[in-house]
């Protein structure tokens, strides 16, 4: 029962004021939903600063807050370890107090670390509801910026209203590597609905879906294709292996085999175009010239990895940059970088855990298994690029990350017969 349901309950005169208690009491709740999808469809909007998604946190949080969302045991490892992480970047920032740029660094850390313990707590009670209207609100949030990202690429609108960086589809993001990315939670939401036949509107999905598609590629971020591929690989064999039914079993692979067909013919279309197979080619390398050599990304962490085992307590927040003129694009190193030996291994707690979890939520029969996934492959997907880019300041990560605990919380408490399980595959209406 929330805080609100349970005020609503109460009487102070014989019962009377109730039925408004309660209407007051819904009332609440539509808005907290109503704020909680704005809130995660603004997650895409990165081009302003402070972007809507910023503005919206706090009544956000604040409301389901006082509807009375709570911390179960199940997910205590979690938000300790999220604590530990965000507590050790603070101690490793005293000596640079006076330095606006680490400090403006560590309120954000803490305020998206912030944000994910929300998330763990909200996605933890009502979790199907709550993480399928997520998965939802968020698809409506990947279209809005593949949208963008299209138009940005191709010059529609202009680079003045959208982002275009050296010549790769950014749109409302400033970094096509983060817009590349971002959108593979919701292509694995789509994939997942058409497999299992839970999609009402199949026409909508599948174009969707393409949009989606071709916007990961007109990023032209390598870290994205590589896990778009992986994620969807991962999602349907996941979805095949687990499912008892052998109808649904061939509807998958026909559906692979038709989904890798169309993805063939939907790559050779775009590369007939001159400009988009130039980009194409020249992307489509394992490493780049700022990869390479002493004083490129992989040079960095070859000579900082030694320098961060003689310091406990890091370099101190994003001051890796200064050491080495580049961010460490691994968030791994970053970790201890920022963080010291306990942010750096607290955030390894975080991944090894979290990871042990997803694929156990996604092996193990339960109510949640559908939902499982399709989160926790993109969310996985994310913790393999963390080994070349800097995620840790990603809002969608902390998202998944809370989706995923939720879904734990909720499959403990189904094993336990504490309630009963809400949960339904992950359709999209």
């Amino acid at each position: 029962m929330t805080m609100a349901a349970g005020w609503a309950g109460s009487t102070f005169d014989g019962g009377a004021a109730t039925p408004a208690r309660h209407a007051i009491s819904a009332h609440l709740e539509s808005l907290g939903y109503l704020l909680f999808a704005l809130f995660i469809f603004f997650t895409c909007f990165t081009f302003m600063k402070p972007s809507p998604y910023d503005f919206l946190a706090p009544p956000t949080i604040l409301l389901w807050f006082l509807l009375d969302i709570r911390l179960y045991r199940a997910t205590i490892i979690i938000v300790a370890l999220l604590l530990i992480y965000l507590a050790a970047i603070l101690v490793s920032l005293i000596p640079y107090l006076d330095e606006a740029l680490p400090v403006e660094w560590t309120y954000q850390t803490v305020y998206l670390g912030i944000t994910g313990i929300f998330f763990v707590m909200f996605f933890s009670d009502d979790t199907a509801k709550r993480v399928t209207f997520g998965l939802k609100a968020y698809l409506a949030g990947c279209l809005f910026a593949a949208i963008c990202g299209i138009l940005s690429y191709f010059d529609i609108i202009g680079e003045a209203i959208l982002y275009k960086m050296d010549g790769r589809a950014s749109g409302v993001f400033q970094d096509p590597n983060l817009l590349g990315s971002f959108l593979i939670l919701s292509a694995l939401y789509l994939i997942r609905g058409l497999l299992v036949g839970e999609t009402r509107r199949v026409f909508l999905s599948v174009a969707a879906l393409l949009v989606i598609l071709a916007c990961v590629f007109l990023s032209f971020s390598r870290g994205s294709w590589g896990a778009c591929v992986i994620g969807i690989a991962l999602t349907v064999g996941l979805t095949w292996a687990t499912t008892p039914s052998r109808i649904v079993r061939r509807r998958i692979a026909r559906l692979s085999a038709l989904a890798m067909v169309v993805g063939a013919l939907l790559i050779g279309g775009l590369l007939s175009v001159d400009s988009i197979a130039e980009r194409f080619t020249d992307r489509a390398q394992v490493t780049k010239s700022y990869d390479e050599g002493e004083t490129g990304r992989f040079g960095n962490q070859r000579r900082g990895i030694p320098m961060l085992i003689d310091r406990p307590l890091g370099f101190g927040p994003l001051r890796w940059r200064l050491v080495f003129d580049l961010d460490p694009h691994n968030t791994y190193i970053g970790g201890f970088a920022n963080g010291g030996w306990i942010g750096g291994f607290a955030f390894l707690g975080i991944v090894l855990t979290t990871t042990f979890v997803g694929f156990r939520l996604c092996l193990q029969p339960s109510p949640y298994q559908g939902l499982s996934q399709v989160v926790f492959p993109a969310l996985l997907m994310f913790f393999l690029q963390a080994f070349q880019i800097d995620i840790e300041k990603w809002r969608h990560v902390y998202m998944m990350l809370g989706m995923v605990w939720g879904l734990e919380a909720a499959r403990l408490a189904w094993r336990a017969g504490r309630h009963d399980a809400d949960a339904q595959l992950p359709g999209v209406s």
